[in-house]
């Protein structure tokens, strides 16, 4: 079976039968296409759906107003699904329990499914690329909530035991810039698909010495060493390809990647706006002789994120410049936020600031390159605070982000 979306709030292109003329890039030379997010409606700033605006009105360059990669998959009636851009083959059915992330590679390395032995816990740019942005996590009395993956072609089980929100799946990134959580804690990054988040997760190893962990050796630690655990949905494919960037700096004040057929900005501008103010500002954008600038949803954010690189910034400097420290690096992306819609998703290039129980100051909890979401404006707003909590964390955040335009390579 497959299945090609489209929905109303947009026309999406279909496949890659598209031809990136301003830079000479064929659709085929394409190594990292950036599926689209498959959010089909717009959102005004208490989070309300409203009418997508016309062009120059409040509130245009949303997520949903601009043509997009639609999602394709092949259900292939044998466990698996082909994602039909990426090229991927994933698993249909992960098994509902939660590993350790050291027993999750070792499950997707011992796993025999398709007729494939060849299996492995993706790379978390492998894993975002099936977040499906039209999920919203509800409380039962408001009715079913949906995850953030199609579930019309991958099975997908809420957690049980009151948890219905720690939805975590493995990536096999880990977070190389230091300890998060509690000071020794090595982390890897996953996707919430249960929550809509990208997150730093304990690996249960020291991030220093590799060793197990124990509840001396990491505050807060569980008694056994143990973190919480994640779920694993197990990918096949060229290992190292997906997610890889092809960057050039143009010296024109942008940068080229023919990775995924976007050009972006070069470097931030240092002002920090309100998500309606961002959007105005990548529509009216003019630069380098374009005006088709536009401000990028979560995915096309998400592919610029370094995640190899040892010290902040998240992103290559040897192409890319950013104006602020590297603790509040949250940038705006064009897409509501599922859960919270007077809210929009934001990828942190810096420190992703969050604290829990009796922590006095906000630490790198998620780790750069993690993806959160920021209320959109204060005006008019109830929520007046720096910090938005869950019932582990209350993370930092702020009304006022960073903005990056980008522009696809089309004729």
């Amino acid at each position: 079976m497959t299945r090609v979306y489209k929905t109303t709030a947009t026309t999406y292109l279909p496949t890659l039968l598209f031809v990136l003329s301003a830079q000479g890039i064929a659709a085929q030379d394409l190594t990292y296409p950036i599926v689209d997010t498959m959010q089909d409606a717009c959102f005004d700033l208490a989070g309300v759906e409203i009418t997508c605006p016309a062009v120059g009105e409040d509130l245009y360059g949303q997520d949903a107003q601009h043509p997009h990669l639609a999602a394709s998959y092949t259900d292939n009636g044998d466990g698996s699904v082909s994602d039909n851009n990426t090229g991927l083959l994933w698993q249909k059915t992960p098994l509902n329990d939660r590993f350790q992330y050291s027993d999750a590679l070792s499950y997707c390395a011992a796993l025999d499914l398709a007729g494939r032995a060849d299996w492995r816990v993706p790379s978390i740019k492998e894993l975002y690329s099936l977040a499906d942005f039209r999920g919203e996590l509800l409380k039962p009395e408001e009715g079913q909530p949906t995850p953030y993956i199609d579930t019309t072609v991958f099975d997908f089980e809420y957690p049980d035991r009151g948890m219905i929100f720690a939805g975590q799946y493995w990536s096999s990134t880990l977070y190389i810039k230091g300890p998060v959580m509690n000071g020794r804690n090595q982390g890897a990054f996953g996707f919430n698909f249960a929550d809509g988040h990208i997150k730093s997760y304990g690996t249960g190893l020291d991030f220093y010495t590799g060793a197990a962990a124990t509840s001396s050796g990491l505050p807060n630690g569980p008694d056994d060493g143990k973190a919480p655990g994640n779920y694993v949905r197990c990918v096949n494919g060229p290992e190292g390809v997906f997610g890889v960037n092809a960057f050039a700096d143009n010296g024109d004040g942008t940068v080229t990647d023919t990775a995924t057929g976007r050009m972006w900005q070069k470097a931030d501008d240092g002002t920090r706006r309100e998500w309606h103010q961002a959007l105005a500002y990548c529509e009216a954008l003019d630069l380098a002789g374009f005006d088709d600038w536009t401000l990028p949803h979560s995915k096309e954010l998400q592919s610029i994120v370094d995640y190899d690189r040892s010290g902040f910034p998240a992103i290559d400097e040897a192409v890319f410049a950013i104006t602020q420290d590297s603790d509040s690096l949250d940038f705006w992306s064009s897409t509501t936020f599922g859960d919270f819609k007077n809210y929009a998703n934001v990828v942190a290039f810096g420190k992703a600031l969050s604290k829990a129980g009796e922590q006095t100051e906000f630490t790198d909890w998620h780790g750069a390159g993690a993806q959160r979401s920021s209320i959109k404006s204060l005006v008019d707003q109830e929520m007046t605070e720096d910090t938005t909590c869950s019932i582990n964390a209350c993370d930092y955040n702020r009304s006022d982000n960073l903005v990056r335009c980008v522009r696809k390579l089309v004729p």
